[in-house]
């Protein structure tokens, strides 16, 4: 199974935001055992790290940050993604660009996000971290 993770499962994890981390961090220690693949965006995580910057050492982030990409996978963007999101209907650019980049992959099964609504027009399921939990725990 793999899965795209989007900034706020990441964030939620990085700056241990309850009570959301909890279930975010289960997500990120799926895919770093191996039992999902987990896959990013280039501007997921640029989204994390502009966020993580404000309240944190740019040194701690680049870390922090640096160790998930050990067990993430960054999906590609190129012109065809970015084409799709200026056609789509979505209403936020960022999310449709991070939706066709998983839409694209053969790789990606789900989005997870806190913010299922934000993707509605996905091709794809989308999961909240709690939800994709416990697919893994009926398991």
């Amino acid at each position: 199974m793999g899965i795209l993770i989007d900034s706020d499962v990441i964030i939620d994890v990085l700056t241990n935001r309850k009570p959301f981390s909890e279930h975010s961090k289960e997500v990120l220690i799926s895919c770093e055992n191996g039992r999902v693949k987990g896959f990013i965006t280039p501007i997921i995580l640029a989204n994390a790290y502009y966020l993580l910057c404000k309240s944190n050492s740019e040194h701690k982030v680049r870390k922090q940050l640096f160790e998930l990409i050990e067990f993430l996978d960054v999906l590609p963007m190129d012109k065809q993604i970015i084409i799709k999101a200026f056609l789509s209907v979505f209403k936020d650019f960022e999310d449709s660009l991070q939706n066709y980049a998983a839409e694209l992959s053969s790789d990606v099964d789900f989005i997870v996000t806190r913010n299922v609504r934000d993707y509605k027009q996905s091709a794809l399921d989308i999961l909240s971290p709690s939800e994709l939990v416990g697919i893994l725990n009926s398991r």
